[in-house]
């Protein structure tokens, strides 16, 4: 018995006919596939199939046959991808995880600075809310970490921009027009508020109110990116957000720069220093060639 007897039983069975398995699946002329299957039967010495004009059932004996057929090709292809794995040494990995969002600004800038290292890595991307992105650095699952300066004893950040924030407000709403907006003039029972996630956010944004003696008072609170533009559309509120969420947007959802001295949020790169992964060392030694790159293209729009 063969493994391609296997296969042509598996193929028949799964399609409940000749005709169709040997056309779609096994590329083979039908009288062969019949005269392979025959072989098969009186191998096992037990009848597989009922034929008929309508195309083929199993017996009961196919019926047990074959899902130990089916274990014995996936023991098979399982043998011969270990063989490859082996003949093939691993691939050192290397994961970058990004803020929810993040990915669309600076994903494109990281693999040019890895340009040189990606066909020898397994290069892995992820995204997550910003403080689970600091604990997945902190618990060594990524290696790179794109966040806000979240507090975690063993992850060191580099800060790599700063990012103005902006009023994001519905398309019809009488703000809109505003070339900038004041931030006194928002409405404070209209305003979408934060949630414990984006803490950081929500803390440069509290002391900026503070500090031009604003109180709102929101019905609505966000966690992250997608919940706020979702908010902000759904419920013809306003809120305040990272600059980078703007290409994100619907049509139905614009955003506008505060008038006078806004506030900014920083944008780190964040990584363990004990980490020894070889690639980790190669992006930091190329890390202002990263920052400059993306300045230059925020210059440029």
């Amino acid at each position: 018995m063969e493994l391609r007897h296997l296969r042509y039983f598996v193929a028949v069975a799964e399609e409940g006919s000749l005709t169709v398995a040997a056309e779609r699946r096994l590329f083979t002329a039908q009288p062969s596939l019949s005269r392979q299957l025959r072989d098969l039967e009186l191998e096992v010495g037990a009848q597989l199939f009922i034929r008929s004009s309508r195309g083929v059932e199993l017996t009961p004996a196919g019926r047990a046959f074959l899902d130990h057929a089916r274990r014995a090709l996936q023991a098979a292809a399982e043998a011969v991808a270990a063989a490859r794995r082996a003949a093939r040494p691993p691939k050192p990995s290397f994961s970058v995880g990004f803020l929810t969002g993040q990915e669309v600004e600076w994903l494109r800038h990281v693999t040019h600075v890895l340009r040189p290292q990606l066909r020898d890595i397994d290069f892995r991307v992820s995204s997550d809310f910003s403080p689970d992105i600091g604990e997945a650095i902190q618990r060594g699952d990524i290696d790179l970490g794109f966040c806000r300066l979240e507090p975690h004893p063993d992850v060191i950040y580099k800060v790599i921009a700063h990012e103005p924030i902006l009023v994001f407000l519905p398309r019809d709403h009488p703000l809109a027009a505003c070339s900038a907006i004041d931030v006194r003039d928002i409405d404070p029972t209209s305003f979408v508020g934060y949630s414990d996630t984006p803490h950081i956010l929500r803390g440069i944004v509290d002391r900026y109110f503070r500090d031009r003696g604003v109180a709102m008072s929101p019905a609505q609170f966000l966690d992250g990116i997608a919940t706020g533009i979702s908010l902000v559309a759904s419920t013809g509120g306003v809120t305040l957000l990272p600059a980078y969420v703007e290409p994100l947007l619907p049509r139905s959802v614009v955003c506008r720069p505060l008038t006078g001295n806004a506030p900014v949020i920083e944008v780190a790169a964040g990584y363990r220093g004990d980490n020894p992964s070889p690639v980790l060392r190669f992006f930091l030694d190329h890390i202002d060639q990263l920052i400059a790159s993306r300045a230059g293209e925020a210059v440029s729009i």
